[in-house]
């Protein structure tokens, strides 16, 4: 995986929770994920293709979630919020936006964010890619970006085929 690509991610995430929600995010180490199941009971997920393909995850405790969310909307907005999901889709939809912009020229398309709550669901990742797990912690609480993204082999998708009928 891009070193260049997770810096992204750790500039965006920080950019976006100080700029729209004036909380400062401390970053930790990040490690190699091994597991699919999400490290918390909130996920958000975007999808990544073009020059970059993968998935983005920012995993939240739903208290925390629930106080993020709160401070986006400007109103109190626990779990059970119908505009909740929504909160949440925006928030890593301008993660992923953020860091997509700071890529150097390599151009992705981001998916419309999913939202998935419960104690140990599961957001599996493609098998060919890692996924890099990023510590966060705020005055809100603690939370996780877990970035699968790489970047496709374009000389098998460009090559010509062989072995064609004439």
């Amino acid at each position: 995986m891009d070193q260049q690509c997770i810096k992204a991610f750790v500039t965006s995430i920080r950019n976006v929770f100080q700029t729209m929600m004036q909380l400062e995010v401390r970053v930790g180490a990040p490690t190699l994920k091994d597991t699919a199941q999400a490290p918390n009971d909130v996920s958000g997920i975007i999808g990544m293709s073009g020059d970059i393909v993968g998935t983005v995850v920012i995993s939240f405790p739903e208290a925390t979630a629930s106080r993020v969310a709160s401070i986006l909307a400007g109103t109190d907005m626990p779990a059970s919020h119908p505009d909740f999901p929504d909160a949440i889709g925006e928030i890593v939809n301008m993660v992923t936006g953020g860091a997509k912009a700071l890529f150097g020229g390599r151009k992705a398309s981001i998916s419309c964010p999913s939202v998935v709550r419960g104690a140990g669901h599961v957001v599996a990742s493609p098998k060919d890619t890692p996924c890099i797990s990023i510590p966060c912690s705020t005055d809100c609480g603690d939370f996780v970006i877990e970035v699968a993204i790489r970047v496709p082999n374009t000389a098998a998708q460009t090559a010509p085929a062989t072995g064609a009928a004439a």
